[in-house]
C-alpha cells in the first residue's frame, strides 16, 4: 500500500503537466506558428482541429485528476478542495470553448462562405467570440500553473 501511495502524487503531477503543457504548447507555440505560415482560413481549420483534440485531453485529465484527488491519501481536506476547484475551473473553461464557442465560430465561418468571415457581416460577432475564446484559454493556461503547483 505504501508503494501505491507514493505513485499517486506522481501520476497526479504527470496528468497536471500533460494538461497544462498541452495548453501552453498549443496556445503559445503551435497556434501562432500555424497562423504565421498558413492563410487565415486554413490556419483556423488546423487550429480548430488541434483545439478539439486539446479539449479531449482536458476532459480526460480532469476526470482522472478528480478521481485521484478524491482518493489521495497525501491531500488534506483544504488542499483537496482547492485542487478540485482549480480542476473544475479549468474544465469549465475548456468546455465553454469546446462545446460553446468553437461550434458557434465554425457556424459563422460557414455562413460567411468562401469570402471568409472577415469580409462578412458576421465579423464582429466572430471577433468577439474569438476574443472570449482567447481569454478563456489564457485563464485556463494560467490556472494550469496553479494546477501543476498544487498537484505536487
Amino acid at each position: 500500500m505504501a508503494g501505491r501511495a507514493a505513485v499517486l502524487p506522481a501520476v497526479r503531477l504527470l496528468l497536471a503537466v500533460l494538461w497544462a503543457g498541452s495548453l501552453w504548447a498549443l496556445g503559445y507555440v503551435a497556434a501562432p506558428t500555424v497562423f504565421g505560415m498558413l492563410g487565415t482560413g486554413q490556419a483556423g481549420d488546423v487550429v480548430g482541429a488541434l483545439l478539439a483534440r486539446q479539449a479531449w485531453i482536458a476532459i480526460v485529465c480532469a476526470v482522472l485528476l478528480l478521481g485521484l484527488a478524491r482518493f489521495a491519501p497525501d491531500l488534506d481536506a483544504k488542499r483537496r478542495r482547492s485542487l478540485v476547484i482549480v480542476i473544475a475551473a479549468m474544465l469549465a473553461c475548456a468546455l465553454a470553448v469546446y462545446l460553446g464557442l468553437q461550434p458557434a465560430m465554425a457556424h459563422l465561418r460557414e455562413l460567411a462562405g468562401p469570402a471568409g468571415v472577415r469580409a462578412s457581416p458576421y465579423w464582429t460577432q466572430f471577433a468577439v467570440m474569438h476574443g472570449v475564446s482567447q481569454l478563456l484559454h489564457l485563464v485556463e493556461s494560467a490556472l494550469g500553473v496553479v494546477l501543476v503547483l498544487k498537484s505536487r
